[in-house]
């Protein structure tokens, strides 16, 4: 089954695009809050919309592009970052991480055939009482009853529709939403499971238009690493035991006796696991021919991660935005091309298609085609 929920690039968006611009203009926290769940539900409305040209979409875009861009999101943001965390803490990381290598890739069987996951992040809870990393605490746990906020909503959304502004960022990053279902629908074929995209992005949207209701200013979308759950074993009912255990954890407040249970670098390992299956299967799943334009299609990705992680750096170590001088400097002593990374880096999810897709054209010398995806 389809793996699902809150859009982690989006959220990011809607904090420091939709969320923090009201925030800082009005010094008003709960306005701030207010037009996240407004433009949350009309998200919601743009990805449904996404339906009626999602099957067009799949059908002329070359699956190089669509599985390409979606390695690049994989090798980054779900290998890369989570390797750190496992390199930051070794002692807990690296023997999790063989443990996932050992039943994931090597697949040999544990005792009493538990899941290689589920022993890795055990060996890590273990190791990390010794570490110190892992600890037990229950004050947290309380009732959390699910209620509709319609005022909030209802007032978010007079606030999005009356700021054109925040529309214009609300509405993009909503197509992005439906282009990366689209694209994981994609991978999930790829690996043998067709599903109908109409109907993901409807479901798509109609979650994210749900959580608005109650109270979720970001929106959700078909995550990455279906494969990887089909080679774990995950099945339909993974993916209902998955959705009870959240509901569950989140009404009772049980999530946050498992933060400080579960040390990140035992969980990191199985990200890890998903980020190289799904880049693996972005090479498989294509023609040889098409490989460049898979490897085409990561470079943005790869220029978002250093235009985000900069960034937070030089703001972490000036206390303030970079000087265009500053980035200059940078540029000619250390060849750090800030500026251009940022160019790369815009809307990666779909630049890296668009690329993925204009080369995988010029392989298949279809010129017509690579220039109409060029125009874009």
């Amino acid at each position: 089954a389809l793996p699902y929920g809150i859009s982690t690039p989006a959220m990011f968006v809607y904090l420091f695009g939709i969320m923090g611009p009201v925030y800082f203009a009005t010094n008003d926290p709960m306005l701030a809050y207010r037009s996240g769940l407004g433009a949350a539900f009309v998200g919601g409305l743009v990805e449904m919309s996404g339906a009626l040209v999602g099957p067009w979409l799949q059908r002329v875009t070359p699956q190089a592009g669509l599985l390409g861009t979606l390695a690049g999101v994989a090798i980054v943001w779900i290998a890369v970052i989570p390797s750190a965390i496992v390199l930051a803490n070794p002692i807990i990381g690296l023997p999790s991480l063989l443990v996932v290598l050992l039943g994931l890739v090597g697949h040999y069987r544990f005792p009493f055939r538990l899941p290689a996951g589920l022993v890795a992040i055990g060996l890590g809870i273990c190791l990390g009482f010794l570490t110190g990393d892992s600890t037990l605490r229950f004050d947290e746990p309380a009732l959390h009853v699910p209620l509709p906020v319609l005022g909030d909503l209802w007032i978010g959304l007079r606030l999005v529709v009356g700021r054109p502004e925040i529309l214009a960022v609300v509405i993009p990053i909503a197509v992005y939403n439906f282009i990366e279902t689209m694209g994981n629908v994609e991978s999930a074929k790829a690996a043998g499971d067709p599903y109908d995209v109409r109907k993901c992005q409807l479901v798509d949207g109609f979650g994210t238009c749900l959580g608005a209701v109650f109270g979720s200013p970001f929106p959700t979308t078909v995550y990455l690493g279906q494969p990887a759950y089909k080679r774990m074993g995950g099945g339909t009912g993974y993916v209902i035991l998955t959705g009870f255990f959240f509901v569950g954890a989140s009404v009772t407040g049980l999530f946050g006796v498992l933060q400080h249970l579960i040390p990140a670098a035992a969980i990191a390992p199985l990200l890890v696991f998903v980020g190289i299956v799904m880049t693996h299967y972005a090479f498989q799943a294509t023609p040889a021919t098409h490989g460049v334009a898979v490897a085409f299609a990561l470079v943005p990705h790869v220029a978002d991660l250093l235009k985000k992680q900069l960034d937070g750096t030089l703001f972490e170590v000036l206390q303030g935005p970079s000087s265009p001088a500053l980035l200059s400097r940078l540029a000619e002593n250390q060849g750090v091309y800030l500026q251009s990374y940022g160019l790369l880096s815009r809307g990666a999810i779909i630049t890296g298609l668009l690329w993925g897709s204009i080369v995988a054209c010029l392989v298949d010398r279809n010129l017509r085609k690579a220039m109409a995806f060029g125009l874009f």
